[in-house]
């Protein structure tokens, strides 16, 4: 009767690569971000049947038209300047990778550090407009706007844009963090003795989708 022998082909297990020949802790980065954006789906979703199935909501042009030191009347232009810290600094975590191919540890240290002042300046500028919007009389439960046609407006439209913004503000903090321990290692030599900057790239894959998906929140909220 033959045996059946386990194959110990070294392709299968070279140094904690997947069967696919990426690294292990790569997959579970996706795996995680996978269902990380199904939780951001499903807020956005329940939003949008929401939003679509409202006679009335209020004016985006409206509600955010302020800045700071400027005063109103700038439709969209603070949001605007939010979103494009948040884009910079996607580009900024694109070179601290790229320099950590490089095994470039100058460079490493430069880009984390633009990519996290990046992210300290983003949450400072939705730190304000909440705290804007908290002034004009919005909170949860809470809506002092009216809707574009003059009607009045439910609160859905405070208690969607508070909940969704500030759980990817969480994620943008969250990512801070990251970016400030993988800047640590850095400056403490950790990835030169392991030989590899693997760990760079995992993070920036992690802020890589809090970026995209704030495009998806700037779009619902202030767009549409």
């Amino acid at each position: 009767m033959a045996t059946t022998t386990i194959s110990q082909d070294p392709k299968w297990w070279n140094g904690g690569k997947s069967p696919f020949n990426i690294e292990y802790g790569k997959v579970m980065m996706w795996y995680f971000l996978m269902s990380d954006a199904f939780t951001f789906g499903a807020f956005l979703i329940a939003y949008g049947t929401i939003r679509f199935s409202t006679n009335g909501w209020p004016d985006p042009n409206e509600v955010f038209q302020s800045f700071p030191g400027l005063g109103s009347g700038l439709p969209l232009m603070f949001v605007s300047l939010m979103t494009f810290i948040l884009i910079i600094s996607s580009v900024t975590m694109v070179l601290a990778v790229k320099a950590g191919h490089e095994r470039n540890k100058p460079a490493v240290v430069k880009y984390l550090i633009w990519t996290i002042i990046g992210g300290i300046a983003f949450l400072g500028c939705q730190a304000w407009e909440w705290t804007h919007m908290h002034h004009e009389g919005a909170w949860w439960g809470r809506n002092p706007f009216v809707n574009a046609d003059g009607s009045a407006s439910t609160t859905n439209f405070t208690n969607f844009f508070f909940t969704i913004t500030g759980f990817h503000g969480f994620h943008v903090l969250s990512g801070v963090i990251i970016n400030i321990i993988m800047l640590i290692m850095t400056l403490t030599n950790v990835f030169e003795k392991k030989g590899h900057y693997l760990m760079i790239e995992k993070a920036g894959l992690y802020w890589h989708f809090v970026d995209l998906v704030w495009v998806f929140v700037f779009t619902c909220f202030y767009l549409i």
